[in-house]
This record gives C-alpha cells, sequence and structure tokens, in this order.
C-alpha cells in the first residue's frame, strides 16, 4: 500500500480510484514474476549442443543470454539459449521464435495492443492511453515504429492474397445477390518530398497532398419496408493506398474476389464522375453496372446553377430543383438539353457549362436512376465517402500531420484490416507466417 493510501486510511478516508490503481498495478507486477517464472522453465530453450540452422548448417551453442520484454503484466527477464552459426555468419535464438519476439523487446499481447492504438489515433495518444488504460509504459516512436510494422505485415499477406486472386485460385464459399464495388479518393497530407515536383491546386502551385484511393466491398441481400435497399450488416471491407489506378484496380479486383466476385448474380459499381474508376470498372467488372453517385450528380447541376445565376437567386434554386427532378428520372438528355439553352455571358461561366454537358453526356446511362432504382439497387455512393472520412480523414489528416507514403499506406493498411474485422484473421496469419 502507497504512503498516500495509507495517510488517506489514517484520516478514515477511502480513495477508491487510487485503491484500485494501486491493488491493479500490484496484480501485475505479481502476474510479471509468475509470468517470468514460467517463461524460464524451459531451461533457456536449449536443444543441445548443435541444432540445424535452417540453411543446411549446424549452430553450435554458445551461452545463454537475457532479455527484458515489455509484456502486459510487467516488465521480465527472459532467459535464451544462444546458438552460432559459422556458415551463415548469424546467431540464432529458438526460445524467442517460439515466443515469438524475434527482434522485439515488446510481447505480442503488447504488440497487439500497440497496433490497435497506432491505427485508430495519433501516436502519442495511444501512447497515453496504453499507459492510463493498461498500466504500460512505452515511448511514442515505439508506438509509431510498430503500428506500421504491422501494417506492412498486413501488406504482405494482402499482396499474397492478390496474387491468388489475379491466378484464379480463390474459389468464394457461397454466392452473392448483388455484390457492390464503391470508390473514392482523397488527399493525405505528405512530407515535402512527398510531392516534389507534383502540381498543386493553391497559389504555390505546389501539392501538399497525396491521393489516397479508397475502395469498399458489400453486399445487399433484401429491401425495407419502403422497397429501399437495405445493406447487409457487417458486410462491407475496405482497401486502400497511395498507389497508381493501376495498382489500386487489382488490390480492390482481389477484394471484390475473395468476397464473392465470380459467383455474385449482380455487381455493381458505384463512384462520382473520375475517370479512374470508370477506367477501373471497365478493365476490372466488365459487365457490371456502373452508377455514378446520385449526390455528386446532383452537386453538379447546384453548382453550375450558382455559376450561371448568381448563388442567392430563385432562378438559381428552380433551375436547380427543375433539373434535379429530371435526373432523378434518369432523364438525362432532358437534363443536357436544359444546359444547351442556358446562355451565360461570362466565358469563365460558359466553360463551366460545357464541362457539365461533358460530365452529363460521358455518364449518361450511368445516371438511369429510375431504372436502377426499380432494380432495388443503391444509387449513392455514401458507404464508401464515409470511410474516407473514418478510414482516411480521422486518422491521417488530423491538424499538423505530414506523412511519408510508405507510413501512411502502412496505417492505411492497418486501419482497413481493423474496420473490415479482419484483426483476428490477421493475427492469426501473422503467426503462424
Amino acid at each position: 500500500m502507497t504512503r498516500a493510501l495509507r495517510d488517506r486510511e489514517a484520516l478514515g478516508q477511502l480513495d477508491l480510484e487510487a485503491l484500485e490503481r494501486a491493488i491493479r498495478s500490484s496484480m501485475h507486477q505479481m502476474g510479471g514474476i509468475l509470468l517470468e517464472k514460467l517463461i524460464n522453465s524451459d531451461a533457456g530453450g536449449h536443444r543441445g549442443a548443435r541444432i540445424d540452422c535452417g540453411q543446411g548448417h549446424q549452430a553450435q551453442f554458445v551461452d545463454y543470454r537475457s532479455k527484458r520484454l515489455t509484456t502486459v503484466l510487467s516488465a521480465v527477464e527472459v532467459q535464451r539459449a544462444y546458438y552460432r552459426c559459422e556458415g551463415c555468419q548469424a546467431g540464432i535464438i529458438p526460445k524467442d521464435q517460439d515466443l515469438d519476439i524475434v527482434g522485439t523487446s515488446f510481447s505480442p499481447g503488447v504488440r497487439r495492443m500497440m497496433g490497435r492504438v497506432g491505427a485508430k489515433e495519433p501516436f502519442e495518444e495511444g501512447r497515453e492511453d496504453l499507459e492510463e488504460l493498461a498500466g504500460i509504459v512505452v515511448q511514442t516512436k515505439a508506438v509509431e515504429r510498430l503500428s506500421e510494422a504491422l501494417g506492412a505485415q498486413v501488406e504482405r499477406i494482402s499482396q499474397g492474397e492478390q496474387a491468388l486472386a489475379l491466378s484464379g485460385k480463390v474459389v468464394p464459399l457461397r454466392s452473392v445477390a448483388k455484390l457492390y464495388i464503391a470508390l473514392d479518393g482523397t488527399g493525405v497530407p505528405m512530407v515535402p518530398q512527398e510531392t516534389e515536383g507534383r502540381p498543386g491546386k493553391d497559389e504555390s502551385g505546389k501539392a501538399k497532398t497525396r491521393e489516397a484511393k479508397l475502395g469498399c466491398v458489400f453486399t445487399q441481400t433484401r429491401l425495407d419496408e419502403k422497397g429501399h435497399p437495405v445493406r447487409d450488416e457487417g458486410s462491407t471491407t475496405y482497401v486502400g493506398a497511395i498507389e497508381t489506378a493501376e495498382l489500386f484496380g487489382c488490390r480492390l479486383y482481389a477484394e471484390a474476389v475473395r468476397r464473392g466476385l465470380t459467383r455474385a448474380e449482380k455487381v455493381i459499381v458505384l463512384g462520382d464522375g473520375a475517370p479512374w474508376i470508370w477506367a477501373i470498372a471497365d478493365e476490372h467488372f466488365h459487365g457490371a453496372i456502373q452508377i455514378v453517385d446520385l449526390y455528386h450528380a446532383r452537386e453538379h447541376l447546384a453548382t453550375l446553377s450558382k455559376i450561371v445565376y448568381g448563388a442567392a437567386s430563385a432562378e438559381s434554386k428552380e433551375w436547380a430543383a427543375a433539373r434535379c427532378k429530371q435526373l432523378d428520372a434518369g432523364e438525362v438528355e432532358a437534363v443536357v438539353a436544359s444546359m444547351r439553352r442556358l446562355r451565360p455571358r461570362e466565358e469563365k461561366a460558359k466553360e463551366e457549362v460545357r464541362k457539365a454537358i461533358d460530365y452529363f453526356q460521358t455518364n449518361a446511362e450511368r445516371m438511369r436512376y429510375a431504372r436502377f432504382r426499380s432494380q432495388g439497387l443503391f444509387v449513392g455512393s455514401g458507404v464508401v465517402e464515409a470511410g474516407c472520412k473514418t478510414i482516411v480523414g480521422h486518422r491521417l489528416k488530423q491538424s499538423g500531420m505530414r506523412w511519408t507514403v510508405r507510413g501512411a499506406n502502412a496505417i492505411l493498411a492497418l486501419r482497413c484490416c481493423q474496420l473490415s474485422n479482419r484483426w483476428e484473421e490477421f493475427w492469426e496469419a501473422r503467426s503462424i507466417g
């Protein structure tokens, strides 16, 4: 019992919080002592005078070496038999492999917790939460390095899955009625060297962000009582990375295959009007129903009406409302015809009208919203837009953050894994590997 607790007890007071923390600390210390004894009950993992190094050589026993290991209970000392292979010119510690502590001073349990907090919040806040909630004291840099290392492991497993999908060796366990693939992109703030030579949109003309591409896959099997589509609970999985559209297309295709693409009765691709989205759809999801997000299309109409008629004018609101009604009915040709009748005076406004006409003509077949609704389909890409905010925005775009591509991609991989409910699956695969 601490002196502060004894003093309060002498005064007849009880500080429950302090008592809880003191008992927890004591129990952790006792547990650490027991854990240390259990870990070291195997004679340091000694396996004889010589062992196979795994490369066709024999490694010779040298001595016992200790390692201080941070565990979820307390720090412990681990005694390990050390072998030396002259052929490989490398040391071997079998016990480190058995305990999954090769090259680290953190136990698997601590690494798991560090990965969880590092994926969800800034590294410094994650360090504080580990200390406050679990009594685990680590450095902020350790949380960062461990989180990025785990993200890199997630990515390696993902690359393996991609290879299987592209080779046609993935067989879905069951068929699905409607499989949706939604895509979007959002900027991630970068350190200067990651944007060097890239054009930007601000006054300086220099890019400060790189686009993170995010894709999600989900299924739908029913409609609600009003006939609106209902996303299957727990069916949404995510993939994301800062990479070219070509590489991202393969990544998203692999995830769709894993989720049942080859046995889906209907495949639907949702996105805004970005050309890279529909290029991926054409290449990897040939024959899928392509739908431009209705709310993006409406936003185009609202923006154009403000440019032509003025933001606060009644004409602007009336024109946009009429065009949205036509759009909802899938009457894209009528929308385009109305645009052609516009006669703005300013050259900038004329150019915006030309761009809008091209946008709606290019995507006309992707805007047959009445037809899509009659088939009980989603016409909005809100799921992936929410994913951009949750997966990318809430973690990678906080004030003052600047990332390298490698670091951002590691955290993206980790967050996609966790928010796709694949964390347990990854942790088992990582341990087996």
